[in-house]
């Protein structure tokens, strides 16, 4: 069974930076891995993805500040976080699976770790 161990969250102030990681194991290629968030009273949703290789896809509300990358012979994840506002506080969860990022941003995987948490004041 895939495994994912998420770090990184933490508070920052509004304009900040932080760098989520997710350390990912017991899985076989290919995999394609994502970044979700719950924001306080709403839905999860999806905020970006990356495909094996390295195709990206971010949430329209977090493009231009948002990267997501994997350095696959950590085989760790990365959402670098910048010019963070209040908005983007919540509960931050990895997730892999083997649908396209296209399905993958839409809920359709098949692992999730266990959340970090982020609050921008």
């Amino acid at each position: 069974d895939v495994q994912l161990v998420e770090s990184g969250g933490g508070s920052v102030q509004a304009g900040g930076s932080l760098r989520l990681s997710c350390v990912a194991s017991g899985y076989t290629l290919p995999m394609n891995m994502g970044w979700f968030r719950r924001l306080p009273g709403q839905e999860r949703e999806g905020v970006a993805a990356i495909a094996g290789d390295g195709r990206t896809n971010y949430a329209d509300s977090v493009k231009g500040r948002f990267t997501i990358s994997l350095d696959n012979v950590k085989n760790t994840l990365y959402l670098q976080m910048s010019d963070l506002n209040p908005e983007d506080s919540g509960t931050y969860y990895c997730t892999a699976g083997k649908a396209s990022c296209y399905y993958l941003l839409r809920g359709i995987t098949d692992a999730w770790g266990q959340g970090t948490q982020v609050t921008v004041s």
